[in-house]
C-alpha cells in the first residue's frame, strides 16, 4: 500500500543523518511543504539537499537552513533568500551552484541511469573548474555527472492509490525528474483520487517511480514577490 496517513508516518523509517535529499519546487511553486516541515520537526542533520533554490523567509527549505540541518546545497539559485546567502558567505553551508538547465539534466540523467553527459553550458567559466572538457565537432563541452539521492520529496496536484501523478502547471518544474532519481520517493498530493480516474495519457509521473503518498497538510501557495499597479481611472 502506497498511501500513508501522515508525513510523519511516510518519513518515519527513511530519514537518517548525512543523507542526500532531493526536494522539488521552483521558487515557491511546487514545494513539498508538508514533507519539508516534517523533516524540520524530525531534526535530521548533515543533509545534502538538491533543489533549485532553498525556499524563502520562513517557508520551505528555509526552515532547514534556519535549524542548520543542511550541510551542503546543490542548487542553481540563491535569489532573495538572505539566510541562504549569509550561511554561504560565512562558510557554515557548502554550496555547489549549477546552471539551471545543467542541474535539471543532471537529475534527469540520474533517473535515466546515465552516469555522465556533455554540455556547452559553462565552458570557460568557474562552472568548468575541475571538470573534464572535450572537443566535439570543433566545440568544447564540459562533462557533467548524474545526481541521485537517498530520498526525493515531491509535490503533486493529484495522485491515485498506485502513485500515478499529475502536476499543476508550473508546479511541475523539477518534480517529475526528481521522482525518478532517488532510492525512495515520497509524494505529497493536494488531491487523492480513485484508481482509474486519471486518464493514462495525462499521467506525468507513472506510479512505478513512487513509493509513498500522503495528503498535503500544508498548502499555502505563497507568492514570492508580489507586484501590483493601480488601475487607471477613466
Amino acid at each position: 500500500m502506497k498511501l500513508y496517513p501522515s508525513p510523519a508516518a511516510a518519513l518515519a523509517d527513511v530519514m537518517f543523518d548525512g543523507m542526500t535529499l532531493m526536494s522539488g519546487g521552483f521558487g515557491l511553486s511546487g514545494n513539498p511543504e508538508s514533507l519539508i516541515f516534517e523533516v524540520s520537526r524530525r531534526g535530521t542533520r548533515n543533509l545534502t539537499v538538491i533543489s533549485n533554490n532553498a525556499g524563502a523567509d520562513g517557508f520551505g527549505l528555509w526552515l532547514l537552513l534556519q535549524s542548520r540541518q543542511i550541510r551542503r546545497m546543490i542548487a542553481s539559485y540563491i535569489g532573495e533568500n538572505k539566510l541562504f546567502e549569509e550561511l554561504c558567505i560565512s562558510g557554515e553551508l557548502d554550496l555547489e551552484l549549477n546552471p539551471q538547465g545543467t542541474l535539471a539534466e543532471r537529475i534527469r540523467a540520474g533517473g535515466a541511469g546515465i552516469p555522465a553527459f556533455y554540455t556547452a553550458t559553462g565552458v570557460g567559466t568557474v562552472a568548468a573548474e575541475g571538470k573534464p572538457v572535450e572537443v566535439f565537432e570543433g566545440a568544447r563541452y564540459i562533462r557533467e555527472t548524474w545526481l541521485r539521492a537517498d530520498l526525493a520529496l515531491i509535490k503533486a496536484w493529484k495522485a491515485d492509490p498506485f502513485g500515478n501523478l499529475v502536476y499543476r502547471k508550473t508546479a511541475r518544474n523539477f518534480n517529475p525528474d526528481m521522482a525518478t532519481a532517488a532510492r525512495v520517493t515520497v509524494v505529497e498530493a493536494e488531491e487523492l483520487v480513485p484508481a482509474g480516474s486519471i486518464d493514462p495519457d495525462c499521467v506525468h509521473t507513472p506510479g512505478i517511480y513512487v513509493d509513498r503518498i500522503v495528503k498535503c497538510t500544508v498548502n499555502e501557495k505563497r507568492i514570492e514577490k508580489l507586484t501590483v499597479r493601480s488601475r487607471e481611472v477613466s
